[in-house]
């Protein structure tokens, strides 16, 4: 399968690129990227992404910025930020690549815990979240030639917990995070919002 992946070099798409590389040509997409570089904000750059690449079996969006702040001094900037990249950022990628991906193809899309699990400060991103799965479930109904859309809502990521310099220990491996990433593609799942922590 030829499997683009956008936000490749990232905690989690670096590790659902492993998951999915054997046996499969990658296409990395991410901003820097020279070949498939987009910025996911820009509609007119994911289809210019799109011309460039040709012809894919799968996608997989491990990409999407969102803000984390109290409620009390999130901006509407701040939501429209949020609004344009994790949400309608994925939802184009669906909506500009039925085109571009082959009969009985995928798009993986990514959401998180905190569509299901909010917390203090996280309202803009559980509002992307939440309307990030409600989307695909909405968009595998109408997807052309048998092509699938599913959801992988990863929880905490022990890498990046570690990062930010917090506890791990509660955290998932990037590495079994991906496990989901590849059971999108290469399942049969459709309309569903995967959880890391249930396989």
């Amino acid at each position: 399968m030829r499997i683009l992946v956008v936000g490749a070099t990232g905690t989690i798409g670096s590790a659902a690129v492993a998951a999915l590389s054997a046996g499969n040509e990658i296409v990395p997409a991410s901003r820097n990227s020279r070949v498939a570089a987009l910025d996911l904000a820009d509609a007119q750059s994911i289809r210019a992404m799109y011309r460039r690449v040709g012809k894919l079996d799968a996608v997989v969006c491990a990409a999407g910025l969102a803000r984390f702040a109290p409620l009390a001094q999130l901006s509407d900037e701040d939501f429209r930020f949020c609004l344009d990249n994790k949400l309608m950022g994925q939802v184009n990628l669906v909506r500009f690549g039925f085109d571009q991906v082959a009969d009985h193809g995928s798009f993986t899309l990514t959401s998180g815990v905190l569509a299901q699990q909010p917390m203090a400060g996280s309202a803009a991103i559980s509002l992307v979240n939440a309307g990030v799965e409600g989307f695909a479930r909405a968009a595998a109904l109408e997807a052309p030639r048998g092509i699938r859309v599913n959801v992988v809502s990863p929880p905490w990521v022990r890498e990046t917990l570690a990062a930010l310099k917090m506890d791990p220990t509660p955290g998932l491996p990037a590495a079994v995070v991906a496990r989901a990433y590849l059971r999108s593609v290469t399942g049969s799942d459709n309309g569903a919002v995967i959880s890391p922590s249930a396989l």
